[in-house]
């Protein structure tokens, strides 16, 4: 059976046609051999986001944005997006726009409520999850805010001193500094004098440190001294109580002295005792025989005859 060129051109053609819509349909993330569900959702921003943009459920993939327009003339936009029948969620879900990397690339996920199951043509809640930049603008904005604070307070500062500090204070300023550094110059110099002082006259310095060692040997031995004749003084101090107290009781009339000084019979009887010590003295010079004498046969002794 011969097909003639028409019926060839109409067939080519109408595969042609078919191809065609095939590719667009993959293009644009449709399966035209699937039964898939529409939904829609209403955005106020979708940077990032276009037709073709994948919609997962879960981080698993189950269908792609169709058509981006806004809604009912209005500034908002509404995002058509297709599911794959397959998955069930509620009417409740929030469909939510998010980032998928650190390049900044976005999709939109389904985030699963509870409540009844969504039907194709429902219009589900929208959100947009802010996105890494984002974050970090909110942690970096308190901080920006601070670091101007700060250099706003520093320029006003530097302000304050420059107002502070006229001319002529500067010039104060400055002179202080050099008249430090003229000081710091000077004790150098100082310290190197003394440096040399003290090396050129070491050998005395040790003489006089050797001085000072003995003087203090020697100062301990008179403190030493010192204690002694202290002790030599408290002696005699006891001394002159004991004899300060001997006059006292000749002066009150009392005792021995007293009666010595004072009485003429003790004087007399003294004397007499006396006298009779001379004798006896003087008789035992002159008659040793008398009292000292012995035997060595055992010849008795005679007995004493006094002169009369």
């Amino acid at each position: 059976m011969k097909f003639s060129n028409e019926i060839k051109t109409a067939i080519l053609v109408l595969l042609g046609i078919i191809l065609f819509i095939v590719g667009f349909s993959y293009l644009k993330s449709n399966n035209i051999f699937s039964s898939d569900r529409t939904f829609f959702a209403i955005y106020n921003d979708i940077e990032g986001v276009s037709v073709g943009t994948p919609v997962t459920v879960s981080g698993f993939n189950v269908g792609s944005i169709q058509d981006i327009s806004f809604y009912e003339n209005t500034i908002d936009i509404l995002v058509k997006f297709r599911v794959e029948n397959k998955v069930k969620f509620s009417k409740n879900s929030i469909a939510q726009i998010y980032e998928t990397g650190l390049i900044g690339g976005k999709a939109l996920a389904i985030l699963p409520n509870n409540g009844p199951l969504a039907q194709s043509g429902d219009t589900l809640r929208s959100s947009i999850a802010p996105g890494l930049t984002e974050l970090v603008n909110d942690k970096l904005s308190p901080l920006q805010e601070k670091i101007e604070s700060t250099f706003v307070s520093a320029d006003s500062l530097l302000k304050n001193i420059n107002n502070v500090l006229d001319v002529n204070s500067q010039n104060q300023i400055k002179e202080s500094f050099s008249q430090l550094s003229d000081l710091a110059i000077n004790l150098k110099e100082s310290a190197e004098n003394l440096n040399s002082i003290i090396n050129s006259n070491e050998i005395k310095i040790n003489d006089i440190v050797s001085n000072v060692d003995n003087f203090s040997s020697n100062f301990s031995s008179l403190s030493n001294s010192f204690s002694d004749v202290e002790v030599i003084i408290g002696n005699l101090t006891k001394t002159s109580n004991n004899l300060n107290s001997i006059i006292d009781e000749i002066s009150s009339g009392d005792g021995t002295f007293n009666q010595l000084i004072y009485d003429d019979s003790m004087i007399k009887s003294l004397n007499e005792a006396s006298n009779n010590l001379n004798l006896l003295m003087e008789d035992l010079r002159l008659n040793p025989k008398r009292y000292v004498h012995f035997s060595l046969f055992g010849k008795k002794n005679k007995e004493y005859q006094s002169k009369k």
